[in-house]
């Protein structure tokens, strides 16, 4: 059976994502990171989206980017909230974790020529991206071909490895009405930037406007508990 290996946040996107793979058929290994972000609650959405989602193993691997911050998810600086449509469009928000998918890539990549996976999954989106440089197709095949050059799976020729990006072309609506049809338990999944100890999303960053929108415009309930 051909393998992929498949990035899973336990947000939204990464959950239709790992969908998608198994939909097709492929032997699905999510890996997610403990990277020291402030919303590490959704590492357990991870977990349970692995397991809802049938997952043939699903590794979390340590990783502290609160050495570097440089991001509100990862240092001391506040998460926006009640963006517009307009503020979202304007720059490279605070959010932007420096090199996050860069250096995810690059580990999914090294455990894809372990497992002689020719397929990497992830989810990143082209239109509801929030403006980050390293969700964009110029990025993603830029990587893919790299990964080809730097390593022995690839240079021997046991694989080629592919950068699968499903969702890059649609919006999150569509997003939704995909894994709806595919079966993705959304309940399972978190979004939020900005959750409070207890694990309630804001309802305010920009992560959760998106989805609050995306499932409004798919027609379909948002099942997150919002706090009061």
């Amino acid at each position: 059976m051909a393998r992929a290996v498949c990035l899973l946040s336990g947000g939204l996107d990464s959950a239709v994502c790992l969908a998608v793979a198994r939909g097709e058929g492929l032997e699905c290994h999510a890996l997610s990171f403990d990277y020291g972000q402030r919303h590490r609650v959704e590492l357990d959405a991870a977990r349970r989206v692995a397991e809802q989602l049938g997952a043939k193993a699903h590794l979390i691997a340590p990783l502290d980017l609160r050495l570097f911050g440089g991001s509100a998810l990862t240092a001391d600086i506040a998460v926006p909230r009640a963006r517009t449509s307009e503020q979202m469009a304007e720059g490279i928000p605070v959010t932007y974790v420096p090199a996050r998918n860069t250096v995810f890539l690059s580990l999914a990549l090294a455990w894809a020529e372990v497992l002689l996976a020719e397929n990497v999954f992830i989810g990143v989106n082209a239109i509801d991206y929030s403006g980050y440089p390293d969700c964009r197709p110029e990025f993603i095949m830029a990587f893919e071909q790299m990964a080809n050059l730097a390593t022995k799976a690839g240079v021997e020729g046991a694989t080629t490895l592919r950068i699968r990006t499903p969702l890059i072309k649609r919006s999150k609506a569509e997003i939704i009405r995909l894994g709806h049809e595919l079966g993705v338990d959304f309940s399972l999944t978190h979004s939020c930037y900005d959750p409070d100890p207890r694990g309630l999303a804001c309802g305010e960053c920009d992560s959760c406007l998106l989805r609050r929108r995306g499932f409004a415009e798919a027609g379909l309930p948002d099942p997150t508990v919002y706090q009061p």
